[in-house]
């Protein structure tokens, strides 16, 4: 297969965001045309100036609609999109050089119809921004990239760096308007269809995640509430580890208690998990500073995520209203485009 890429992203009032992401294609090693296909999403700060100013350095398709969520946005892109393989990314991320060299390499030597790839932090993040990044893609917590080499039909891919055939894309009919969540989503609709999935390695983003302490537990939350709803919806791929945030955080409490009565070893256990946090943190991001934020941030995922795992838990098991009745805040109800 005669591969054609077209760059699909969303863009909603961040038009400095695209420009980082712009400069970065240009940088690209790739040698053979491709698209960019930026979709405003409803913005009242338009990126469109930031577009017309790379013009003349990258193939760029820019569109205007009105605001109906980055899923519906990725396939409002991905309809007008003259490439034959699309790959999806977040506004925040900016692109090595050899991405799109390592992108391909791969795609022909094996295959698949969808794609993930990891996040990296580059150095010029802040030391919130490289804290956050850790706590999203250690193996020592639960965010980040989930499965790995020896599981390759059974990784999945997130739609801040994701690929996508024009052919699967067309079969499942994209992305769902729940968000966040629409990702994974996506995903268990293609292994249902017979499509395989795969991470490549080599095909890393610099994920910017511009989010202070709040934000970031906000949208940890979301992902806990999302999940549930994803097993509802998808059951065969609900998996105990997606409880072990809640207990973490309950048998944190139950730790804490415990050692107000003298039985000290429940939180010994945490603490001796906290080290290996700080410790593995340093070694990668060689900083006293990160290492230490890294405690934070791990602490914020693994309490934000728990809380809001368990409480869409409760509410789908008590309620036979549908998640889009008890949750309309993570439906975008509508799907309008200019």
């Amino acid at each position: 297969m005669e591969l054609s890429f077209s760059f699909i992203i969303p863009v909603y009032n961040r038009p400095e965001e695209i420009k980082e992401l712009l400069q970065s294609f240009v940088g690209q090693t790739y040698k053979k045309p491709y698209e960019i296909v930026i979709v405003e999403d409803g913005s009242t700060a338009s990126s469109e100036e930031i577009c017309t100013a790379f013009e003349s350095q990258l193939s760029i398709s820019y569109y205007k609609k009105l605001n109906s969520g980055p899923g519906d946005s990725r396939n409002y892109g991905m309809q007008r999109a003259k490439g034959n393989y699309f790959i999806i990314l977040d506004s925040d991320c900016t692109l090595p050089a050899d991405y799109l060299v390592a992108t391909e390499k791969s795609l022909q030597a094996d295959f698949v119809h969808c794609y993930g790839g990891p996040d990296a932090a580059h150095s010029s993040f802040s030391l919130v921004q490289k804290a956050i990044n850790y706590a999203m893609t250690s193996v020592l917590t639960t965010g980040g990239i989930r499965g790995g080499k020896r599981a390759v039909n059974k990784f999945q891919p997130r739609s801040f760096n994701m690929g996508l055939s024009k052919t699967a894309f067309e079969d499942v009919g994209g992305f769902g308007s729940i968000h966040p969540g629409e990702d994974p989503d996506l995903t268990f609709r293609l292994w249902k269809k017979g499509y395989q999935t795969k991470l490549i390695p080599e095909a890393f983003v610099y994920h910017k995640r511009r989010i202070d302490w709040s934000k970031f537990h906000k949208q940890v939350t979301k992902f806990g509430v999302v999940r549930p709803i994803l097993n509802k919806w998808h059951p065969t791929t609900a998996k105990i580890t997606y409880w072990f945030p809640t207990l973490f955080s309950v048998g944190f409490f139950l730790a804490l208690g415990l050692f107000l009565i003298g039985v000290t070893t429940p939180l010994w256990c945490y603490v001796f998990y906290f080290v290996l946090i700080f410790i593995e943190s340093l070694i990668k991001n060689k900083s006293l500073a990160v290492a230490l934020l890294s405690l934070i941030a791990v602490n914020i995922q693994f309490f934000g995520y728990g809380y809001g795992f368990l409480k869409a838990t409760l509410v789908l098991f008590f309620s036979s209203k549908k998640p889009q009745e008890l949750f309309p805040n993570y439906f975008f109800k509508t799907k309008m485009a200019l």
